[in-house]
């Protein structure tokens, strides 16, 4: 049992009595491998470096190599990327601020309290891609290739807004009257940095972490990747190959569908519970957009060509994924709002609440990361086998997924109580049906 103090607003403030990640040790390592894997990915992993390695284990020697090439030191200062980056996001901010949206009401806080929050991250988006469309229709696909150019400006402007939103959040959490975290009021700095004190930092109406979760990360990466697409036009003679359309079309599906059901965030974990700190910080602005997009980026300097037959079954692969991770979110949705259109059965809890026990979620405890799998997994065939190193977004994503999953169940076991027990007995795979 935590014990909770009362702060001088009268709000109760549990303290944090039990570590993630291994504690302070575990976020200091995690931190300084958030710094490195962009990097290494962004060095070790380009046309300059000779290409990906041919093994995970390559990685950290071909990096190495780059480190004593004066021109990587050289090339970590590039103003004029490092200037992009921050257009980019004083452009989201305004468009955040002057595009006309829906105001919705998140979840109730722990006070009672409901925050409201403006809804127009796809329309950001669908301007974002006016202004692009536009530059290359008239101009051609070299007029987009920046982004390809000043890669490392980019990055490490990005990276340095990543590190001053963390400090200024974690410093503001101080002020007298803000909720925190749960998970993030340890009292040890740098544990509470890393995870977050603050639960829900704003500047006025500005909401810091709901911003930083849709907008200026997911957006750019679909950026990037047409940026990247126009690199491997710009040297095809202004075509691009099927495995470049796929992912193309694959992430960029994967993020409007995101930014369209923009009111779906304010129920996950990272808004509901988690505070914002690097972890939510450096994932949002620089892990998504500088990783997730490897694909594209290896696909632009190493084109793959599929043909018709590969095409079509990874195709059907990420349309599998996306039937299950749509149709089970759509269950879980239908449920919450007191309609069950499919009549699916359920077990009642003390707490007066009910949780499902079949359909998707009668299959598993978290169909909808299945589909979620299966959809990463084709966002990585594209690239086909030269390189296991492409293929590092199935791997860091089932980490991730697997690591969310204990943590949401561990928080149920202590919701439900045995209740839970009973649930896990009905519904005993955790995310894969009949693997795990």
């Amino acid at each position: 049992m935590s014990k909770k103090q009362i702060t001088s607003n009268g709000s109760v403030e549990p303290r944090t009595t039990s570590y993630e990640f291994l504690g302070p040790p575990g976020a200091f390592l995690i931190t300084i491998l958030t710094f490195i894997f962009p990097y290494t990915f962004a060095f070790a992993c380009s046309e300059k470096a000779g290409g990906c390695p041919r093994s995970f284990s390559e990685l950290p020697a071909q990096f190495m190599d780059v480190l004593s090439d004066v021109d990587w030191w050289k090339a970590q200062w590039d103003p004029q990327g490092f200037a992009a980056y921050f257009a980019w996001y004083a452009f989201t901010i305004v468009a955040w601020a002057v595009i006309p949206g829906d105001w919705v009401d998140g979840l109730p806080l722990r006070t009672g309290d409901r925050l409201q929050y403006k809804i127009n991250a796809f329309s950001t988006m669908l301007l974002a891609l006016g202004i692009v469309g536009g530059l290359i229709f008239t101009r051609g696909p070299s007029s987009f290739t920046y982004i390809y150019e000043h890669w490392v400006g980019i990055l490490t402007g990005a990276t340095a807004n990543a590190i001053v939103q963390a400090m200024w959040c974690y410093l503001s959490s101080f002020r007298e009257g803000r909720l925190l975290a749960l998970g993030g009021n340890s009292g040890n700095h740098l544990y509470d940095w890393f995870m977050g004190r603050e639960l829900n930092p704003r500047i006025g109406i500005f909401d810091i972490k709901t911003f930083n979760e849709l907008r200026p990360g997911m957006i750019l990466w679909t950026l990037i990747n047409i940026s990247m697409a126009c690199e491997q036009a710009s040297r095809r003679g202004g075509t691009i190959t099927d495995s470049m359309w796929l992912v193309l079309v694959f992430q960029g599906w994967y993020v409007a569908d995101a930014l369209y059901n923009e009111p779906a965030l304010f129920s996950t974990m990272d808004v509901a519970s988690d505070g914002f700190g690097f972890m939510l910080s450096i994932g949002d602005l620089v892990w998504l957009p500088f990783t997730y997009s490897l694909q594209a980026r290896y696909l632009a300097w190493n084109p793959v060509e599929l043909g018709p037959v590969w095409t079509a079954a990874i195709f059907t692969l990420h349309g599998l994924g996306y039937y299950i991770f749509r149709s089970a979110n759509g269950e879980k949705n239908d449920f919450r709002n007191g309609k069950n259109p499919k009549g699916l059965s359920y077990m009642d809890t003390k707490r007066g609440t009910k949780l499902i026990t079949s359909g998707w979620w009668g299959a598993s405890r978290h169909p909808n990361y299945f589909g979620d799998l299966i959809m990463g997994l084709s966002w990585c065939l594209p690239t086909a086998f030269g390189t296991p190193v492409t293929y590092y977004y199935i791997v860091f994503f089932t980490i991730l997924l697997v690591h969310r999953q204990r943590r949401d169940d561990e928080a149920c076991q202590h919701k439900y109580g045995d209740d839970w027990n009973e649930y896990k007995r009905r519904v005993p795979w955790r995310i894969v049906p009949g693997v795990y």
